[in-house]
Protein backbone atom coordinates (compact mmCIF):
# COMPACT_ATOMS: atom_id res chain seq x y z
CA UNK A 1 0.00 0.00 0.00
CA UNK A 2 1.01 3.58 -0.67
CA UNK A 3 1.00 6.50 1.71
CA UNK A 4 -0.99 9.54 0.69
CA UNK A 5 0.65 12.95 0.71
CA UNK A 6 -0.60 16.49 0.25
CA UNK A 7 0.92 17.39 -3.11
CA UNK A 8 -0.76 20.75 -3.48
CA UNK A 9 -2.65 23.17 -1.26
CA UNK A 10 -4.57 26.38 -1.81
CA UNK A 11 -7.10 28.67 -0.21
CA UNK A 12 -9.45 31.48 -1.11
CA UNK A 13 -11.15 34.12 1.02
CA UNK A 14 -13.51 36.83 -0.27
CA UNK A 15 -12.29 40.39 -0.63
CA UNK A 16 -14.87 41.96 1.67
CA UNK A 17 -13.54 42.43 5.22
CA UNK A 18 -16.19 42.73 7.94
CA UNK A 19 -14.88 44.13 11.19
CA UNK A 20 -16.37 43.77 14.65
CA UNK A 21 -17.20 47.47 14.59
CA UNK A 22 -19.25 46.97 11.42
CA UNK A 23 -21.28 44.21 13.08
CA UNK A 24 -21.98 46.53 16.02
CA UNK A 25 -24.07 48.64 13.62
CA UNK A 26 -26.57 45.79 13.30
CA UNK A 27 -26.62 44.31 16.80
CA UNK A 28 -25.80 45.12 20.40
CA UNK A 29 -22.16 44.12 20.45
CA UNK A 30 -18.70 45.65 20.37
CA UNK A 31 -15.19 44.95 19.20
CA UNK A 32 -14.13 44.39 22.82
CA UNK A 33 -17.05 41.99 23.52
CA UNK A 34 -16.30 39.82 20.48
CA UNK A 35 -12.53 39.73 20.93
CA UNK A 36 -12.79 38.88 24.62
CA UNK A 37 -15.03 35.87 23.98
CA UNK A 38 -13.68 34.57 20.67
CA UNK A 39 -10.43 36.30 19.73
CA UNK A 40 -11.98 37.32 16.39
CA UNK A 41 -11.17 40.78 15.04
CA UNK A 42 -12.64 40.50 11.54
CA UNK A 43 -13.98 38.00 9.03
CA UNK A 44 -14.64 37.80 5.28
CA UNK A 45 -18.07 37.80 3.64
CA UNK A 46 -18.62 36.64 0.07
CA UNK A 47 -20.41 38.68 -2.56
CA UNK A 48 -24.09 37.80 -2.52
CA UNK A 49 -25.51 36.54 -5.82
CA UNK A 50 -21.98 36.25 -7.21
CA UNK A 51 -20.14 33.79 -4.97
CA UNK A 52 -21.22 30.49 -3.44
CA UNK A 53 -19.53 27.70 -1.54
CA UNK A 54 -18.86 25.82 -4.78
CA UNK A 55 -17.41 28.81 -6.64
CA UNK A 56 -15.12 29.67 -3.72
CA UNK A 57 -14.14 26.01 -3.47
CA UNK A 58 -13.23 26.02 -7.15
CA UNK A 59 -10.95 29.04 -6.68
CA UNK A 60 -9.08 27.32 -3.84
CA UNK A 61 -9.00 24.07 -5.84
CA UNK A 62 -7.36 25.68 -8.87
CA UNK A 63 -4.48 26.87 -6.70
CA UNK A 64 -4.03 23.46 -5.06
CA UNK A 65 -4.18 21.71 -8.44
CA UNK A 66 -1.54 23.98 -9.96
CA UNK A 67 0.75 23.55 -6.95
CA UNK A 68 0.36 19.76 -7.24
CA UNK A 69 1.75 19.97 -10.77
CA UNK A 70 -1.38 18.61 -12.43
CA UNK A 71 -4.34 19.96 -14.40
CA UNK A 72 -8.01 19.85 -13.41
CA UNK A 73 -8.45 17.07 -15.96
CA UNK A 74 -6.06 14.89 -13.94
CA UNK A 75 -8.35 14.88 -10.89
CA UNK A 76 -9.89 11.43 -10.56
CA UNK A 77 -12.06 11.93 -7.46
CA UNK A 78 -13.63 14.91 -5.66
CA UNK A 79 -14.51 15.23 -1.97
CA UNK A 80 -16.41 18.36 -1.00
CA UNK A 81 -17.07 19.27 2.66
CA UNK A 82 -19.52 22.01 3.60
CA UNK A 83 -22.53 22.82 5.78
CA UNK A 84 -23.55 25.75 3.55
CA UNK A 85 -24.14 24.06 0.21
CA UNK A 86 -25.37 26.05 -2.78
CA UNK A 87 -28.55 23.96 -2.84
CA UNK A 88 -30.31 21.65 -0.39
CA UNK A 89 -29.54 19.08 -3.10
CA UNK A 90 -27.60 18.21 -5.17
CA UNK A 91 -24.41 18.57 -3.18
CA UNK A 92 -21.66 21.08 -3.88
CA UNK A 93 -19.19 18.51 -5.23
CA UNK A 94 -20.79 18.26 -8.65
CA UNK A 95 -21.33 22.02 -8.80
CA UNK A 96 -17.65 22.62 -8.13
CA UNK A 97 -16.79 19.96 -10.72
CA UNK A 98 -18.82 21.93 -13.24
CA UNK A 99 -17.20 25.20 -12.14
CA UNK A 100 -13.76 23.64 -12.73
CA UNK A 101 -14.81 22.56 -16.22
CA UNK A 102 -14.11 18.87 -15.70
CA UNK A 103 -17.54 17.32 -16.21
CA UNK A 104 -16.32 15.44 -19.30
CA UNK A 105 -14.19 13.23 -17.04
CA UNK A 106 -17.31 12.19 -15.09
CA UNK A 107 -15.23 11.42 -11.99
CA UNK A 108 -16.97 10.67 -8.72
CA UNK A 109 -17.91 13.50 -6.35
CA UNK A 110 -18.58 12.81 -2.67
CA UNK A 111 -20.21 15.37 -0.36
CA UNK A 112 -19.42 15.37 3.36
CA UNK A 113 -21.67 17.03 5.94
CA UNK A 114 -19.63 16.89 9.12
CA UNK A 115 -19.49 20.64 9.59
CA UNK A 116 -16.39 21.77 11.52
CA UNK A 117 -14.73 18.36 11.27
CA UNK A 118 -15.72 17.88 7.63
CA UNK A 119 -12.23 18.43 6.27
CA UNK A 120 -10.75 15.87 8.70
CA UNK A 121 -13.39 13.32 7.73
CA UNK A 122 -12.70 14.06 4.06
CA UNK A 123 -8.97 13.69 4.59
CA UNK A 124 -9.47 10.28 6.15
CA UNK A 125 -11.64 9.13 3.23
CA UNK A 126 -9.19 10.49 0.64
CA UNK A 127 -6.30 8.83 2.47
CA UNK A 128 -7.95 5.41 2.18
CA UNK A 129 -8.68 5.84 -1.52
CA UNK A 130 -5.09 6.79 -2.28
CA UNK A 131 -3.51 4.16 -0.02
CA UNK A 132 -5.38 1.36 -1.74
CA UNK A 133 -4.37 2.62 -5.18
CA UNK A 134 -7.95 3.33 -6.24
CA UNK A 135 -7.26 7.00 -7.07
CA UNK A 136 -4.08 8.96 -7.78
CA UNK A 137 -5.26 12.57 -7.60
CA UNK A 138 -7.98 13.19 -5.02
CA UNK A 139 -9.21 16.78 -4.74
CA UNK A 140 -10.42 17.54 -1.21
CA UNK A 141 -12.14 20.87 -0.58
CA UNK A 142 -13.71 22.54 2.44
CA UNK A 143 -15.80 25.60 1.57
CA UNK A 144 -18.34 27.69 3.44
CA UNK A 145 -20.61 30.68 2.84
CA UNK A 146 -22.01 31.27 6.30
CA UNK A 147 -22.98 34.89 5.70
CA UNK A 148 -26.03 33.89 3.66
CA UNK A 149 -27.75 32.26 6.67
CA UNK A 150 -26.96 34.21 9.83
CA UNK A 151 -29.21 36.28 12.07
CA UNK A 152 -27.63 39.73 12.13
CA UNK A 153 -29.63 40.97 15.12
CA UNK A 154 -28.92 41.15 18.82
CA UNK A 155 -30.85 37.92 19.27
CA UNK A 156 -28.47 36.09 16.95
CA UNK A 157 -25.19 37.72 17.95
CA UNK A 158 -23.89 34.72 19.92
CA UNK A 159 -23.59 32.83 16.65
CA UNK A 160 -23.37 35.48 13.95
CA UNK A 161 -20.26 37.26 15.21
CA UNK A 162 -18.27 34.02 15.00
CA UNK A 163 -18.57 32.88 11.39
CA UNK A 164 -16.98 33.89 8.10
CA UNK A 165 -16.74 32.71 4.50
CA UNK A 166 -13.89 31.04 2.61
CA UNK A 167 -12.49 27.85 1.11
CA UNK A 168 -9.43 25.63 1.34
CA UNK A 169 -8.31 22.76 -0.86
CA UNK A 170 -5.68 20.04 -1.10
CA UNK A 171 -4.70 17.45 -3.68
CA UNK A 172 -3.69 14.08 -2.26
CA UNK A 173 -1.38 11.80 -4.25
CA UNK A 174 0.36 8.48 -3.53
CA UNK A 175 3.93 8.24 -2.32
CA UNK A 176 6.07 5.17 -1.83
CA UNK A 177 7.94 6.88 1.01
CA UNK A 178 6.26 5.40 4.09
CA UNK A 179 7.82 8.09 6.32
CA UNK A 180 5.99 10.84 4.44
CA UNK A 181 2.36 11.85 4.11
CA UNK A 182 -0.68 11.02 6.22
CA UNK A 183 0.46 8.84 9.13
CA UNK A 184 -2.94 8.35 10.78
CA UNK A 185 -6.44 9.79 11.10
CA UNK A 186 -8.80 9.38 14.06
CA UNK A 187 -12.53 10.08 13.79
CA UNK A 188 -15.27 10.16 16.43
CA UNK A 189 -18.87 11.25 16.97
CA UNK A 190 -21.55 11.39 19.64
CA UNK A 191 -25.05 12.50 18.70
CA UNK A 192 -26.37 12.90 22.25
CA UNK A 193 -26.36 16.69 22.06
CA UNK A 194 -26.89 17.06 18.31
CA UNK A 195 -29.41 19.92 18.64
CA UNK A 196 -27.09 22.00 20.84
CA UNK A 197 -25.08 23.06 17.79
CA UNK A 198 -27.36 22.81 14.80
CA UNK A 199 -29.44 24.48 12.14
CA UNK A 200 -32.63 22.55 12.84
CA UNK A 201 -34.96 24.27 10.41
CA UNK A 202 -35.89 23.76 7.68
CA UNK A 203 -35.78 19.98 7.79
CA UNK A 204 -37.72 16.86 6.92
CA UNK A 205 -39.04 16.70 10.51
CA UNK A 206 -41.30 19.68 9.75
CA UNK A 207 -40.95 20.58 13.43
CA UNK A 208 -43.00 17.54 14.45
CA UNK A 209 -40.79 15.22 16.48
CA UNK A 210 -38.93 18.11 18.12
CA UNK A 211 -42.03 19.83 19.50
CA UNK A 212 -44.95 21.69 17.92
CA UNK A 213 -44.57 24.95 19.82
CA UNK A 214 -40.80 25.28 19.60
CA UNK A 215 -40.22 24.30 16.01
CA UNK A 216 -43.34 25.44 14.22
CA UNK A 217 -45.20 22.24 13.37
CA UNK A 218 -48.93 22.84 12.76
CA UNK A 219 -51.52 21.16 14.95
CA UNK A 220 -53.05 19.07 12.17
CA UNK A 221 -50.87 15.92 11.78
CA UNK A 222 -51.97 15.58 8.16
CA UNK A 223 -49.51 18.41 7.44
CA UNK A 224 -46.45 16.59 8.72
CA UNK A 225 -44.91 16.65 5.24
CA UNK A 226 -44.43 20.43 5.48
CA UNK A 227 -40.76 21.33 5.07
CA UNK A 228 -40.92 25.01 6.02
CA UNK A 229 -43.75 26.48 8.09
CA UNK A 230 -44.76 30.10 8.47
CA UNK A 231 -44.09 29.82 12.22
CA UNK A 232 -40.47 28.90 11.52
CA UNK A 233 -40.08 32.12 9.53
CA UNK A 234 -42.11 34.38 11.85
CA UNK A 235 -40.31 33.20 14.99
CA UNK A 236 -36.80 33.31 13.48
CA UNK A 237 -36.40 29.54 13.79
CA UNK A 238 -34.47 29.21 10.52
CA UNK A 239 -31.11 30.27 11.94
CA UNK A 240 -28.29 28.24 13.52
CA UNK A 241 -28.56 27.43 17.20
CA UNK A 242 -25.61 27.00 19.58
CA UNK A 243 -25.33 26.34 23.29
CA UNK A 244 -21.91 27.92 23.54
CA UNK A 245 -20.94 26.83 27.05
CA UNK A 246 -21.63 23.15 26.37
CA UNK A 247 -19.75 23.28 23.06
CA UNK A 248 -16.76 24.93 24.71
CA UNK A 249 -16.64 22.50 27.63
CA UNK A 250 -16.85 19.46 25.34
CA UNK A 251 -14.37 20.79 22.78
CA UNK A 252 -11.59 21.44 25.30
CA UNK A 253 -11.86 17.80 26.40
CA UNK A 254 -12.18 16.13 22.98
CA UNK A 255 -9.46 18.15 21.23
CA UNK A 256 -6.59 16.96 23.48
CA UNK A 257 -8.02 13.43 23.65
CA UNK A 258 -8.13 12.88 19.91
CA UNK A 259 -4.72 14.47 19.38
CA UNK A 260 -3.21 12.21 22.02
CA UNK A 261 -4.93 9.21 20.44
CA UNK A 262 -3.24 9.94 17.11
CA UNK A 263 0.15 10.51 18.73
CA UNK A 264 -0.08 7.31 20.79
CA UNK A 265 -0.95 5.24 17.70
CA UNK A 266 2.26 6.44 16.05
CA UNK A 267 4.46 6.16 19.15
CA UNK A 268 4.85 9.95 19.35
CA UNK A 269 4.42 12.65 21.99
CA UNK A 270 3.05 16.19 21.87
CA UNK A 271 6.61 17.51 22.00
CA UNK A 272 7.19 15.87 18.60
CA UNK A 273 4.61 18.13 16.96
CA UNK A 274 6.20 20.81 14.81
CA UNK A 275 2.90 22.47 13.96
CA UNK A 276 -0.62 22.01 15.33
CA UNK A 277 -3.34 23.41 13.08
CA UNK A 278 -6.61 23.28 15.02
CA UNK A 279 -10.04 24.03 13.64
CA UNK A 280 -10.52 27.76 14.10
CA UNK A 281 -13.62 27.64 16.28
CA UNK A 282 -12.63 29.98 19.07
CA UNK A 283 -9.20 31.34 19.96
CA UNK A 284 -9.85 30.58 23.64
CA UNK A 285 -10.37 26.89 22.82
CA UNK A 286 -7.14 26.77 20.81
CA UNK A 287 -5.23 28.46 23.62
CA UNK A 288 -6.63 26.02 26.18
CA UNK A 289 -5.65 23.03 24.04
CA UNK A 290 -2.17 24.48 23.47
CA UNK A 291 -1.64 24.84 27.20
CA UNK A 292 -3.03 21.36 27.88
CA UNK A 293 -0.57 19.81 25.41
CA UNK A 294 2.35 21.92 26.59
CA UNK A 295 2.98 23.48 23.17
CA UNK A 296 4.71 26.77 22.51
CA UNK A 297 3.29 29.58 20.39
CA UNK A 298 5.61 28.49 17.58
CA UNK A 299 3.98 25.06 17.54
CA UNK A 300 0.40 26.26 16.98
CA UNK A 301 -1.06 28.19 14.05
CA UNK A 302 -4.17 30.35 14.47
CA UNK A 303 -5.76 32.74 12.01
CA UNK A 304 -9.27 33.01 13.46
CA UNK A 305 -8.45 36.63 14.27
CA UNK A 306 -8.64 37.43 10.53
CA UNK A 307 -11.27 35.02 9.22
CA UNK A 308 -13.51 33.92 12.08
CA UNK A 309 -14.82 30.37 12.08
CA UNK A 310 -15.04 29.07 8.51
CA UNK A 311 -16.16 25.58 9.64
CA UNK A 312 -15.08 22.92 7.09
CA UNK A 313 -12.78 25.46 5.42
CA UNK A 314 -10.93 26.54 8.56
CA UNK A 315 -8.34 23.75 8.78
CA UNK A 316 -7.26 23.85 5.10
CA UNK A 317 -7.18 27.67 5.07
CA UNK A 318 -5.01 27.74 8.19
CA UNK A 319 -2.80 24.89 6.95
CA UNK A 320 -2.29 26.68 3.65
CA UNK A 321 -1.36 29.95 5.33
CA UNK A 322 1.02 28.16 7.69
CA UNK A 323 2.74 26.49 4.73
CA UNK A 324 2.85 29.70 2.66
CA UNK A 325 4.45 31.58 5.56
CA UNK A 326 7.18 28.93 5.94
CA UNK A 327 5.90 27.65 9.28
CA UNK A 328 5.29 24.18 7.81
CA UNK A 329 8.39 22.72 6.18
CA UNK A 330 9.39 19.43 4.60
CA UNK A 331 9.86 16.75 7.23
CA UNK A 332 7.72 18.55 9.83
CA UNK A 333 5.19 16.61 11.88
CA UNK A 334 1.88 18.42 11.36
CA UNK A 335 -1.15 17.69 13.52
CA UNK A 336 -4.65 18.67 12.38
CA UNK A 337 -7.62 18.55 14.76
CA UNK A 338 -11.25 19.61 14.72
CA UNK A 339 -14.42 19.49 16.81
CA UNK A 340 -17.89 20.61 15.92
CA UNK A 341 -21.57 20.02 15.31
CA UNK A 342 -22.86 16.52 15.70
CA UNK A 343 -20.87 16.34 17.89
CA UNK A 344 -18.12 15.09 15.58
CA UNK A 345 -14.38 15.40 16.01
CA UNK A 346 -11.14 14.07 14.62
CA UNK A 347 -7.40 14.42 14.19
CA UNK A 348 -4.69 13.63 11.67
CA UNK A 349 -0.91 13.39 11.76
CA UNK A 350 0.99 14.26 8.60
CA UNK A 351 4.72 14.06 7.92
CA UNK A 352 5.11 16.94 5.51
Amino acid sequence: MFNSKIAGIGHYVPERVVTNDELSQYMDTSDEWIKERTGIEERRFAEKHEETSSTMGAKAARIAIERAGITPQDVDFIIFATLSADYYFPGGGVLMQRELGITDQEVGALDIRNQCSGFLYGLSVADQFVKTGMYKNVLLVGAEMHSMGLDFSTKGRGVSVIFGDGAGAVVLQPTEDNTQGVLTTKLHSNGTHAEELAMINPGSHGGYHLGKEKFGYPEDPTFKSIFVTQKMIDDDLIYPNMTGQLVFKTAVVKFPEVIKEALDSCGLQSSDIDMLVPHQANLRIAQFVQKRLGLSDDQVFNNIQKYGNTTAASVPIALCEAWESGKVKEGDLVCLAAFGSGFTWGSALIRW
